[in-house]
């Protein structure tokens, strides 16, 4: 009776121990890689005709609030809560993807003599500031909105002041209530965001008459 106890015993914590092992194993393999969707910001502008500007404006580097300077894809279902898409990231930062964008926007505007970034040692008139206030993907409507905010600043180099500041808020419903329907949302909002910022530029600086022509 003894003797079949024991061997009763060995063959439990032999299969106990097998278990423990075969879930030790399981635990140990390497999680599955999650495949990951980039997305980038896109827009085409219309060139003007003619450039009928003036003045030099230099473009600084854009930058954005908290939580809006990743590559995350941001969402909310309920006001001032940021998620994350999981499986869906910008291939960029949004600051860094609205860069070329902003001075695209600006060149085809025909409102300057010419467009540099802030890296280049050119001598400009004005300066343009940006700050991405948000840019997400709101499920609080229906159909699903992407919803951009964008504060500039233009500065007068040479005078040393600031010119105009305004915030420009842009609302565009998504054609799908998913991440894909939010990029293309995502993208109307810029464009137009950003046309309104060029004409913001060419209204508060005259950009369209040379500086020695102005009062």
């Amino acid at each position: 009776m003894n003797i079949f106890n024991e061997h009763s015993s060995n063959i439990a914590a032999g299969i106990a121990l097998a278990s423990l092992l075969l879930g030790g194993c399981s635990v140990l393999q390497p999680a599955k890689p999650v495949n990951m969707a980039s997305y980038a910001l896109g827009v085409q502008f219309e060139p003007a005709v003619a450039s009928a500007g003036g003045l030099t404006v230099l473009v600084s580097a854009p930058i954005a609030q908290p939580g809006f300077n990743s590559q995350h894809m941001i969402y909310i279902k309920r006001p001032h809560e940021l998620e994350y898409f999981s499986q869906n990231q910008w291939v960029d930062s949004p600051a860094r993807m609205l860069a070329p964008l902003l001075i695209q926007a600006l060149e085809h505007s025909g409102k300057y003599r010419a467009v540099i970034q802030a890296r280049t040692a050119a001598m400009a008139d004005l300066r343009l500031d940006t700050e991405i206030i948000r840019m997400q993907h709101e499920f609080l409507t229906s159909p699903s909105q992407a919803h951009l905010t964008v504060r500039a600043q233009l500065i007068d180099i040479q005078a040393k002041k600031v010119l105009a500041t305004r915030e420009f808020d842009v609302m565009e419903a998504a054609p799908s209530d998913d991440p894909y329907g939010g990029v293309i949302a995502t993208n109307r909002a810029v464009k137009k965001i950003l046309q309104q910022i060029a004409d913001f530029g060419a209204q508060e600086s005259k950009a369209g008459e040379p500086r020695n022509a102005q009062k």
